[in-house]
């Protein structure tokens, strides 16, 4: 493997620096708004063949794989898990189409190019086009929450990714069962019924252990504080023991496990989510990081230009033939196939999987199998790079993406959530008012804004709201503890820099403060709902200033002393102030501030005319 540092690292430095590269590339990627799966890429790359630093193999020795093969295991029960079936109303047949004809069709599609391209036996090309159904879960998560695609193909995607994962794992298994009787003596009915029995046995446990842990999660069974572990150890438990029976199978558990636990309504069943995705991030980091550093130097310099084509050959003709052609006559539009079609990134399942049944293949004689890992390396690579990059992009240009520019979600009707909302929509940002009571959105609709009637918690809200049009939530209706519990339930998903709030009435008595995990941050003045919406009532406005190089932030703040600076549009992000001075705008030329203001006083005096005539007596009689 890789080379450098003879010694290697101890175990736990190794671990502490998989941990540091993995949660760093995440951030990085956040702060410079890039994939994050390529700067992991690169880190492992980077620490591994390229300054020797960490060789997973020498420094983990035989810990790396069933370390990798856990990992798999709890994203994939986590995928489960996100898969509530209420989401798959509009995209089912399309899903289905995707995996009970597309898995085959892209299996036949990848067997081929792998022998005709790469130059694969025949042999290792069943094998290996069977784990290339995989289109990786670890990673469509995190591109589908950079490009911010409308909600029917980022369902699409997502449970292709997810269903056919433990797919193609199976698929491999079954084509090297099959190799494994032509290459030995076994016999085909034992390797057929040593299949059916794994594959039995696998969904059996699955659906058992979810059925199990719900009916004991529902009846308290287990302490709230428990919940977590024991899930834990119920996820590794399944897995270890279907994988004993029959290899890989244990993906195919922990996914139906996950799976059923997703849709019995549990009462705790956020919390168990927001966890298990939390450690998913995790996990992907490190099983990634990971991966790219164990690549050597001379596996990598193996991947020629056949390698190169290969990879052309899949991305744009083995995948977008398969999806194209099993979605045909489905009521999947052509934007969205093509969408679907030209999107097929691999991740670490590919190449956990690919490298095992590599050495297995060339173990019973068949030496092309250990081309089987540098060649899933270079599909992963190229579809993480390609695909972390075009995506965003590609939605753009076929109009699905759910939002090219950042909205905003406000909950109340009032008058002061339609004043910020009728700004907000003068610099054609998406803003929707939502709010549970009918009457309170008549001014919305009469403004022409966009509304929604119903409680943004509700699981109704879920399937009906698009929320990843919006990457901010102002909560401002009438009650406070409405307000507090909307920014606290939105806050993990949304993010708590994100989530604002009016101040609540009783919030300076220490008496009624709450903890500074709930509710979320105050905005503008840091008012009250009533003061808020008295100080529209009594004239001030909302208004949009643009600055150049002429009329600077100083300009603005001299001609309007009195604005309070609620928002700050500047190269397409837009981000909203509290009361802190510091929070203030950045200013710059093409910055747009969005301010509340008394009314112009030319505006005032119009206005105070018109109200004198309209209560004049000797003009009223006549």
């Amino acid at each position: 493997m890789a080379t450098g540092v003879e010694s290697g690292l101890a175990p736990v430095l190794g671990f502490a620096l998989v941990g540091a590269l993995g949660v760093g590339s995440q951030w990085l990627a956040w702060r410079l708004r890039m994939p994050a799966i390529v700067l992991m890429l690169a880190a492992g790359l980077l620490v591994g063949p390229g300054l020797g630093l960490l060789d997973p193999a020498r420094d983990f020795g035989d810990l790396l794989q069933p370390m990798v093969a856990i990992a798999v295991a709890i994203i994939l029960f986590e995928g489960g898990l996100s898969l509530d079936l209420h989401s798959l109303s509009d995209a089912a047949k399309g899903v289905r189409r995707l995996v009970f004809v597309g898995a085959p069709l892209g299996w036949a599609a990848s067997a081929a190019a792998l022998h005709w391209v790469a130059g694969l036996s025949w042999e290792t090309s069943a094998v290996f086009g069977g784990i290339m159904i995989v289109t990786g879960p670890t990673v469509i998560a995190p591109l589908l929450r950079q490009a911010r695609l409308r909600r029917r193909p980022a369902a699409l995607l997502q449970w292709e990714a997810i269903v056919n994962d433990p797919v193609g794992a199976l698929a491999a298994v079954l084509a090297f069962e099959i190799v494994l009787v032509r290459e030995t003596s076994a016999g085909p009915s034992g390797a057929l019924f040593d299949l059916i029995l794994g594959i039995g046995i696998a969904t059996a446990l699955g659906l058992a252990a979810g059925w199990g842990l719900a009916r004991a999660f529902s009846r308290g069974l287990v302490p709230e504080y428990m919940k977590v572990p024991v899930l834990f150890a119920s996820v590794l438990a399944v897995f270890a023991v279907s994988d004993h029976v029959l290899h890989e199978s244990g993906l195919l558990a922990v996914t139906l496990m996950g799976l059923w636990i997703a849709n019995v309504e549990l009462p705790s069943y956020v919390e168990l989510r927001r966890f298990k995705e939390q450690a998913t991030v995790l996990l992907v980091s490190g099983v990634f990081i990971l991966l790219a550093a164990n690549m050597s130097r001379e596996t990598l310099a193996s991947l020629d230009l056949r390698a190169a084509l290969f990879v052309a050959v899949v991305i744009l003709l083995a995948r977008p033939v398969a999806v194209l052609l099993s979605l045909t006559g489905s009521n999947v539009p052509w934007a969205e196939r093509t969408l679907i079609a030209l999107t097929g990134p691999r991740g670490v399942v590919l190449v956990a999987v690919a490298g095992l049944f590599g050495e297995r293949l060339a173990e019973i004689g068949i030496e092309d199998g250990a081309r089987m890992a540098p060649l899933a390396f270079a599909l992963v690579g190229a579809t993480v790079v390609l695909h972390g990059f075009a995506l965003g992009p590609l939605a753009r240009l076929l109009g699905l993406s759910a939002a090219d520019r950042p909205g905003v979600l406000i909950v109340g009707g009032a008058p002061w959530s339609v004043a910020l909302a009728k700004a907000l929509a003068k610099l054609d940002l998406p803003v929707m008012i939502a709010d549970p009571n009918l009457a309170h959105l008549r001014g919305a609709r009469d403004a022409g804004l966009e509304t929604f009637f119903g409680d943004v918690l509700a699981e109704e809200a879920e399937h009906r709201l698009d929320l990843v049009r919006y990457e901010t939530v102002i909560a401002a209706t009438d009650n406070d503890a409405y307000n507090t519990l909307v920014t606290t339930d939105l806050g993990p998903e949304f993010g708590r820099e994100k989530v604002f709030q009016l101040r609540r009435v009783r919030t300076r008595s220490r008496r009624h403060a709450l903890p500074a995990t709930l509710g979320g941050r105050p905005i503008g003045a840091d008012e009250t709902f009533a003061e808020a919406n008295a100080r529209v009532q009594d004239g001030w406005e909302f208004r949009v200033t643009t600055l150049s190089e002429e009329f600077t932030l100083t300009h603005w703040r001299e001609t309007m002393p009195q604005a309070i600076a609620v928002a700050e549009l500047k190269n397409g992000a837009l981000r909203f102030f509290g009361p802190e001075e510091e929070e203030g705008p950045a200013g710059g030329p093409g910055a747009k501030i969005i301010s509340l203001a008394p009314e112009r006083s030319e505006r005032k005096t119009a206005a105070t005319e018109r109200a004198s005539r309209s209560i004049d007596p000797g003009q009223g009689g006549r």
